[in-house]
């Protein structure tokens, strides 16, 4: 009976519409009152694409996994795993931002936490956001969630704002963190 999961290398492509079915579970998930606004998703679940979510907005990091046994030894039962997701669109539809792009969206499953599955995805969103030509990328994120603002500064992403108390989340007001950074090289 495998124990663990050993990460062999994370790879990041862009979304297919066949991957809405693993993208839907990841997203369910990984809910969590740290990041999540909206309730926990409940059956029947909505796709996991719509007019507003497309595949082409979405990055998605695969790993090369092994299971291993009880021992440590490898089973040899390695697989390619979808390990977690980033979102990336223009904030708005207007010409006067087309030049920013914005992270709506970032997940990653529990088994490839503390891999540097997080760190590739903002990694290759920041890459995407180039190629497509903008010079900015921005993001929002929830003030209690330590975590996902340690990793946003420590790949460059500075606090632009704070919309105090912008969410009631189970009993208190939240705040709303507005992080950007250049793409500039």
């Amino acid at each position: 009976m495998p124990a663990t999961t050993t990460l062999h290398s994370v790879s990041v492509r862009p979304a297919l519409p066949a991957d809405e079915e693993a993208l839907g579970e990841l997203d369910r998930s990984t809910w969590s009152t740290l990041h999540a606004v909206m309730p926990r998703p409940r059956p029947p679940y909505d796709p996991f694409f719509d007019e507003r979510h497309r595949p082409g907005d979405f990055l998605v990091a695969e790993a090369a996994t092994e299971a291993a046994t009880e021992a440590g030894a490898p089973d040899g039962s390695g697989e390619i795993r979808i390990a977690g997701y980033i979102r990336l669109v223009p904030p708005t539809p207007l010409a006067c931002n087309a030049h920013v792009r914005q992270i709506q969206g970032l997940a990653v499953a529990a088994w490839a936490r503390g891999a540097g599955v997080g760190r590739t995805l903002l990694r290759a969103a920041c890459a995407e956001a180039r190629r497509q030509g903008a010079n900015r990328i921005t993001l929002r994120v929830l003030g209690h969630n330590t975590p996902a603002r340690a990793l946003y500064a420590s790949e460059g992403f500075a606090v632009e704002g704070v919309l105090s108390g912008e969410f009631f989340l189970h009993g208190r007001y939240v705040d709303d963190v507005l992080m950007g950074r250049s793409l500039a090289p």
